[in-house]
């Protein structure tokens, strides 16, 4: 028979210890948080960016490229029957029934 203090056995609780900026130490939340905010914006700056808030990524491409007619149909056949619709709401069983008349309206 397990007991509580047989799972607490060698449980370290976790401190929360952060250097200040001229070195001392700082325990309590706000002067953490405070800390934390000052590290950050030290770096934001370096790199020219004043509100984080405010800055907008943008890239070349999209993060995930969209799967290809191929890639899709792949997809399609390797959906099993019986199981949940998913968000959309349309079983596999239409979807593959549907072939060639549905199949790109989805894709």
């Amino acid at each position: 028979m397990w007991g509580i203090s047989d799972f607490k056995e060698g449980y370290q609780p976790r401190t929360n210890i952060v250097k200040d900026e001229k070195g001392g130490l700082a325990t309590d939340c706000n002067s953490i948080l405070s800390r934390c905010s000052n590290h950050f914006s030290q770096l934001f700056k370096i790199h020219g960016v004043i509100d984080v808030r405010q800055t907008e990524i943008h890239t070349a491409e999209p993060l995930v490229p969209e799967p290809n007619t191929c890639e899709f149909e792949m997809a399609i056949e390797k959906l099993k029957r019986q199981k949940s619709q998913g968000t959309v709401g349309i079983p596999s069983e239409l979807i593959k029934a549907g072939g060639r008349t549905i199949r790109p309206e989805i894709h």
